[in-house]
């Protein structure tokens, strides 16, 4: 985990707006947002991020250069509501797949207060498991499963309610005025919990095959294709398109799943698939509803809380996944993850 400075964090504002700067065109950028600051001073900041692998240098002497590292993106403090209100087209992301980005994702990315956090909603989690009744069992499990397939659906832009939701799953019936495809967008997120949670422990690894088995189950009678997608796919209202060849998509599913087993914790591991799986777009579409369950699938190999999402705002999680499209950095989402994480811990009680 790195903590970026509020100095260092305005230069990274003005490498992120021009991709690289010599020292000079940084100085003078930080003049124009009015720092009172010498060259001298940028200079050594300058140097110290670059030792600190937040910055990239290249280039030598008068032809000497600063670019932002991918880590230095990762930690990168932006506002995703005030970035993602620039229109589109005047965005200062990037528009490509960046290959450096994933291998580059740090061991550990939770700071000291946001680890403690996490590891007391597990300890309060696992409290209130111990000892459950079968009966309260299964109405905690009904609960969450409802719970989370409306909100995962009304993140994608269904429009069944609640009570609608809970209708359907608990006794089959669909809500009026709402389309095959809604409906079975619910059912089907019934079914890829029920996967993940009799499948657990193979999911402690994160594989192309596993993904795909959970992906179909996911977009199963949507009328899309299975497996790994071979045409290209866009990303509403963002500047970022996705990989859109074959072969480098399989071979970003085999870095994820490498990169899993190096990350520390599974919080970490969970949160990482959910970011990544969304950013590489293996599939025609239901990318972040497959992502959002292997979240969960991990999640519950180590026994920890699933999430569900109920009290997320969808324009928050919207804007914090674009955010990262687009300029990588994790800090708008990792803020929801550890939100959500404490409030399911707190509310569910699933095993």
């Amino acid at each position: 985990m790195i903590d970026i400075s509020q100095k260092q964090q305005k230069i990274i504002t003005v490498l992120l707006e021009n991709n690289s700067l010599a020292s000079s065109a940084i100085y003078k950028a930080l003049l124009v947002q009015g720092e009172d600051v010498s060259l001298v001073t940028v200079k050594r900041a300058l140097s110290l991020m670059v030792a600190a692998e937040i910055l990239k240098i290249f280039g030598s002497g008068r032809a000497t250069y600063y670019t932002i590292s991918p880590v230095g993106r990762i930690f990168a403090k932006i506002n995703a509501r005030e970035y993602c209100a620039i229109e589109p087209d005047r965005r200062y992301g990037l528009r490509q797949y960046n290959f450096d980005l994933l291998p580059a994702f740090p061991k550990d990315v939770f700071s000291e207060q946001e680890q403690l956090l996490l590891d007391k909603a597990t300890a309060e989690y696992r409290r209130r498991i111990k000892d459950l009744s079968s009966i309260i069992q299964k109405k905690e499990l009904e609960r969450l499963i409802i719970e989370l397939s409306w909100k995962s659906s009304k993140i994608e832009g269904n429009t069944y309610t609640l009570l609608d939701t809970e209708k359907l799953i608990l006794e089959n019936k669909a809500a009026l005025g709402k389309t095959k495809e809604e409906t079975w967008m619910i059912l089907n997120h019934k079914e890829a919990f029920d996967f993940i949670r009799a499948n657990k422990k193979r999911f402690k690894t994160i594989s192309r095959e596993n993904l795909e088995e959970l992906h179909s189950i996911i977009v199963n009678k949507l009328g899309v294709g299975a497996g790994i997608r071979k045409k290209p796919v866009g990303v509403l209202g963002s500047i970022y398109r996705p990989l859109d060849n074959i072969h480098q998509i399989t071979d970003a599913l085999e870095a994820l799943g490498k990169k899993i087993v190096q990350l520390s914790s599974p919080y970490v591991k969970s949160l990482f698939v959910l970011l990544a799986l969304a950013y590489i777009q293996p599939f025609e579409d239901g990318n972040k509803r497959t992502a959002r369950l292997a979240a969960n699938a991990i999640l519950l190999a180590y026994d920890l809380a699933p999430l569900s999402y109920r009290s997320i705002d969808e324009q928050d999680y919207r804007e914090a996944m674009l955010t990262f499209y687009e300029l990588n950095t994790i800090l708008p989402f990792k803020k929801i993850f550890v939100e959500q994480y404490d409030f399911a811990a707190r509310n569910y009680a699933v095993k």
